[in-house]
């Protein structure tokens, strides 16, 4: 699969579509992604080679020994991206059809920064078994299962069925990708202020599928403690509201037994992430502890602006491009896939993951800066070193097949 730099559907006519005066139409007019054949069909020789009746000494050996598909198939090369279009972007639930510019995307920066083909696979269901059952039943013709904009609660039980059915990586970006990037990101700010991940107390605005895996990636890398607040305040046992999602997580987080508002836990507090939207009161950023650290992703609006976060942190990042240190799935998702694809993975680990966020932090070397904790997508050592941290963490684990 190819991206195309010229419209493969040009032809269309588009002077009667007023949505062509704005660039992001025009660009998409089309779709922004095609097919691409990787051998010629010049001849009657190539075609009985490409299809019949060449085709059918290789159908028989794979019938004969399915792991030739890997070899013969584009199979072990190539990633399905698979959502159901309830959590879009910050669009929300707007639908699978709605969602597949988002999913073109995808594709398309998995084979820019990764070299890895991918479809895009919006589906017209949303329950959990539906949907599991669905991708189990595609996932013969994929080497990998990248999820993506579904909305929590279910986007962790269809994560965990997938992976328990499937023996290929499955592996939901907006988990995961931002929880290696996010640790990539800490681990080289708390290099600059001459701490250690044990040193810190972290704070999470967002109890989503962002939040979650974050908190739990920066608990299993070592982080001293953290904190995730949703829209009722701090999670913690002691609430009787909660989702058996973040019982768990109030199981894990919040060593220190902080109880009450996200403002009130930041008093003190050495990290900040937000991955939920709203605005955090410049007070409570002030009251945070000296030299701490503010990661605000939500987009377009950050949760603290940045300018705001200066006067008190020693560290910045946003979600946004336009702001130096863009946490940004894109540094993770690409390299990871690569990885798990060249030796074969059976599944993505956390030693994996964790050896992801290492590599991306290496990236920055000895550049690092405040306004550099993280390296730009467009740096192009960044897939290269997350591909090879992934395939040999892949192989120290014991899930490489090759």
């Amino acid at each position: 699969m190819a991206a195309e730099t010229v419209n493969p559907r040009s032809d269309i006519d588009t002077d009667s579509d007023a949505g062509d005066f704005d660039p992001a139409f025009a660009l998409h007019r089309g779709g922004k992604m095609a097919v691409q054949a990787t051998v010629p069909i010049r001849d009657k020789d190539d075609l009985s080679l490409a299809y019949t009746p060449g085709v059918a000494r290789v159908c028989t050996a794979i019938a004969e020994q399915p792991d030739l598909v890997n070899d013969y198939t584009w199979k072990s090369s190539v990633v399905a991206v698979v959502t159901d279009g309830t959590a879009v972007l910050g669009l929300g639930d707007i639908g699978p059809e709605a969602s597949l510019p988002v999913m073109e995307g995808k594709a398309i920066l998995f084979k820019q920064f990764g070299g890895v083909d991918a479809v895009p696979i919006a589906l017209a269901c949303t329950g959990v078994d539906e949907i599991v059952e669905t991708v189990v039943r595609l996932a013969p013709s994929f080497g990998g299962i990248n999820l993506e904009d579904i909305s929590a609660p279910r986007c962790f039980e269809i994560e965990r069925q997938l992976q328990e059915r499937l023996d290929i990586p499955v592996f939901h970006d907006d988990q995961h990708g931002t929880a290696v990037v996010t640790l990539a990101a800490l681990r080289n700010a708390a290099r600059l202020t001459g701490r250690e991940l044990g040193e810190l107390r972290g704070v999470i605005s967002g109890a989503g599928a962002a939040g979650v895996a974050i908190a739990k990636f920066l608990l299993e890398a070592g982080l001293g403690d953290v904190a995730v607040a949703d829209r009722k305040g701090i999670v913690s046992a002691d609430r009787d509201d909660l989702t058996p999602v973040k019982r768990e997580l109030a199981e894990l987080t919040n060593k220190a037994g902080l109880t009450g508002s996200l403002e009130s836990a930041l008093a003190g507090a050495d990290v900040f992430i937000g991955v939920s939207g709203g605005t955090v009161p410049e007070a409570a950023v002030a009251s945070m502890a000296k030299d701490a650290f503010v990661f605000a992703m939500a987009n377009p609006d950050p949760e603290v602006h940045p300018d705001v976060a200066h006067k008190y942190a020693a560290v910045v990042a946003t979600g946004r491009s336009d702001f130096p240190n863009q946490i940004n799935n894109v540094l993770a998702f690409p390299g990871i896939f690569a990885g798990a694809l060249q030796v074969r993975a059976s599944r993505i680990t956390e030693g994996m993951k964790i050896a992801a966020a290492d590599a991306l932090a290496a990236v920055v070397g000895e550049e690092l800066a405040a306004d550099y904790v993280i390296p730009s997508p467009f740096d192009p050592r960044v897939a290269p070193a997350v591909t090879a941290a992934v395939a040999a963490a892949a192989r120290a684990e014991g899930v490489a097949r090759r």
